[in-house]
């Protein structure tokens, strides 16, 4: 068997466990960069020097490491199930993919940058990506849990919604509508007057817009209830981002925006963490850790005084005058 059928037969295995967004990005791998440099092989033959060489040849050429890393790493998973089922002796990926490149640093808003740009959404604009930005900034949500969120799932009366669903659009083409990947996203969130407002102003509008029929559907939608795409949405972002002179930033940006106002704010990195519905408090540190250091800074003062202040006492506790003193043993 040759490495290019092997990789198609290996997709057709993983089309059914993956959602389709990462099922996409596999594919993409396989028929652009796998098969074009390795397919000729035949499976046992495939040698870590083979991908050296390529590895090599990508490096040359000026490609992106996190690209080059997500294809060799790619190449190593379909050759962990050859290992595991078809009985290949050796994964020759095991020891070949490079170092993962680390995360670039995420742009965040200031609160004042992010209060400028709410405002001059409803000032110039007035519209419903206003109200849907406000919700992002208020909620922390994801961009494919604000693109999918029903009216179904929005209880204006406690002032909660829940985060049911989540959309994506393949190569911008296909959308796709799925739970969450994790049990943690899949929670109630609770909101504020602010976006209590926003969500207010988009029920008025829509119930004018079809007075006889209920409240359903997309919360933020096209005039048909068809859902926006997500390049649109990013596309207006950078044009409203722009025409302030604020810096670029993507739509997640606007959830690590969220998470950077709330720990200036002091809220403990636990509450972060919850409102933000990560599936664990690692996640969050290692995301916003070094967001922390004025909240470090707060903690060490507050030990030494407590330390001063133990120390403090007990010199007080201590007797004084020789009548006070206790007998030699």
């Amino acid at each position: 068997m040759t490495v290019a059928s092997f990789l198609r037969q290996w997709l057709e295995v993983k089309k059914e466990e993956l959602a389709p967004t990462t099922y996409a990005g596999y594919e993409a791998c396989v028929e652009r960069d796998l098969i074009p440099a390795f397919g000729h092989y035949r499976l046992p033959d495939l040698r870590p020097k083979h991908i050296a060489r390529w590895i090599a040849a990508q490096r040359k050429a000026k490609r992106g490491k996190t690209t080059v890393y997500r294809i060799v790493s790619t190449l190593r998973n379909a050759l962990n199930h050859a290992v595991r089922t078809w009985g290949l002796r050796y994964n020759s990926a095991k020891h070949s993919v490079p170092a993962r490149p680390r995360a670039a640093e995420r742009t965040c808003w200031t609160p004042d940058e992010a209060a400028t740009f709410l405002r001059h959404g409803a000032e110039h604009y007035a519209d419903q990506l206003t109200d849907l930005f406000e919700v992002m900034l208020g909620t922390g949500m994801r961009r494919g849990e604000i693109l999918a969120l029903h009216w179904s799932d929005v209880h204006l009366m406690d002032r909660k919604l829940y985060v049911r669903w989540t959309l994506a659009a393949i190569d911008n083409g296909k959308i796709h509508l799925r739970e969450p990947k994790t049990e943690a996203s899949r929670a109630w969130i609770s909101l504020s007057p602010r976006v209590m407002t926003a969500l207010h102003r988009q029920a008025a509008i829509q119930m004018a817009a079809h007075p006889q029929s209920r409240l359903e559907g997309l919360v933020f939608a096209h005039a048909d209830g068809s859902p926006l795409r997500p390049q649109w949405v990013l596309d207006q972002l950078r044009k409203r981002t722009a025409e302030l002179g604020l810096p670029r930033i993507g739509l997640h940006d606007l959830r690590h925006t969220a998470a950077s106002i709330m720990i200036a704010e002091s809220i403990p990195i636990a509450i972060v963490s919850k409102t933000l519905r990560h599936a664990t408090l690692a996640i969050t540190i290692n995301l916003y850790g070094h967001l922390l250091k004025d909240s470090a800074d707060q903690a060490v003062n507050a030990l030494a005084r407590a330390l001063d202040q133990a120390q403090t006492d007990r010199l007080r506790a201590v007797p004084r005058g020789d009548d006070d003193l206790p007998l030699a043993a």
